[in-house]
């Protein structure tokens, strides 16, 4: 078949379905909209409720598309297509219980230490890297290096590609420099702006774009509800930024080695750290059981509590606010505290036997990937 407009092959389309219920998939919308803008409108127009061909025909169109941004807007608003679809659906990454199981990974320290890289897209272990997945934790220096960190493999760009799959990204330089600004541990807009030598009204758009698509997540403090945070929302995103980026000419040259080595103690802080801390909250969130907390939680996020003695701020990782947790007018109630402490070194003996008279609820890694 040959068309030449695309109304004749949406038409041809709803007839595959005259006989009997037919889905047809529309992958990569995102791509053909935009080549022709007119595309949802011709869609709408082909589903219109008085359209012959549409009463006739029993295909289940699906519209799919991996820019979140143009996806979220296709039924919203003054949209062509509000209205007319049947399900809306939002495919997210494995979490990192999910994400461990799919790799075939059953020490906690490696999954831990692979979501911090891939995170929970499942075609980067078959797609990207061909299930090569690391054997042990000895073999996972020798993973990052053969994997993310070698031009021969996909993986090696496929950070860069994320963003050229948003269409609402126009100046990519800005967006990269937001992320890497964001990658070197500059969390609010102020410090960002400032990273960046620009006014923090030029990065407000950027910072709201990146959050539509998935890229960038926003945080507010459980304390101070007029300041927030800002993090890199996808893992791979991070390591881009933390680690290739500022060494691409010699991962180009085929130095990984050398790269990694110089870069690992890096990872581990600038990386594996705060995937840490997210990876408590959403244990927190999904998977402890309620008598952890004392109820079920209702506001999992991070903290800061100023010490005006010392003139620091304390920064508390994961806060948990429950239904027995009362909210006073001028501050927090903190009759129902109750103190956690995760840990993906273990722990000390002076810890356990605070653990044991009720002072501290202890989380290793071992728990956050298979306990309450």
């Amino acid at each position: 078949m040959r068309f030449d407009r695309w109304e004749q092959a949406v038409d041809a389309l709803l007839a595959l379905g005259r006989e009997q219920p037919v889905p047809v998939v529309i992958d990569e919308l995102p791509y053909l909209a935009r080549a022709t803008p007119s595309l949802p409108s011709i869609l709408q127009v082909a589903y219109g409720p008085r359209r012959s061909e549409r009463l006739e025909s029993r295909t289940r169109l699906l519209l799919c598309g991996s820019s979140l941004s143009f996806m979220g807007k296709l039924l919203g608003g003054t949209s062509p297509l509000r209205g007319r679809a049947g399900l809306e659906l939002v495919v997210q990454p494995l979490d990192f219980r999910q994400a461990a199981a799919f790799w075939g990974l059953t020490d906690p320290r490696l999954a831990l230490l692979v979501h911090s890289v891939v995170g929970g897209t499942p075609a980067y272990r078959r797609e990207f890297v061909r299930d090569d997945v690391p054997s042990d934790l000895a073999d996972f220096d020798a993973w990052v290096c053969r994997t993310v960190l070698s031009p021969r493999s996909p993986l090696y760009r496929e950070a860069r590609y994320l963003l050229a799959d948003e269409s609402d990204l126009r100046d990519r330089a800005l967006y990269h420099s937001v992320l890497a600004a964001l990658a070197s541990g500059n969390a609010t807009a102020g410090r960002i702006a400032g990273c960046l030598e620009r006014p923090t009204s030029d990065i407000t758009h950027p910072l709201t774009v990146l959050q539509a698509c998935g890229l960038v997540r926003r945080e507010v403090d459980a304390f101070r509800k007029n300041r927030s945070v800002y993090r890199v929302g996808e893992s791979l995103i991070a390591f881009d930024h933390a680690i290739s980026r500022p060494k691409l000419s010699l991962l180009d040259r085929g130095l990984a080695e050398q790269v990694w080595q110089s870069s690992r103690a890096r990872f581990l802080s600038g990386v594996v750290g705060p995937h840490f801390e997210q990876i408590c909250r959403e244990w927190v969130a999904h998977f402890a059981a309620p008598k952890t907390f004392g109820g079920t939680p209702i506001d999992v996020s991070y903290g800061t509590v100023p010490d005006q003695a010392a003139r620091i701020s304390h920064e508390i990782d994961v806060v948990v606010r429950g239904a027995a947790t009362l909210l006073a007018a001028r501050g927090i109630d903190g009759s129902a505290v109750r103190f956690v402490c995760f840990s993906g070194a273990g722990f000390s003996a002076d810890l356990r036997a605070a653990e044991d008279r009720g002072e501290v609820v202890l989380v290793s890694l071992e728990r956050l990937y298979a306990g309450e």
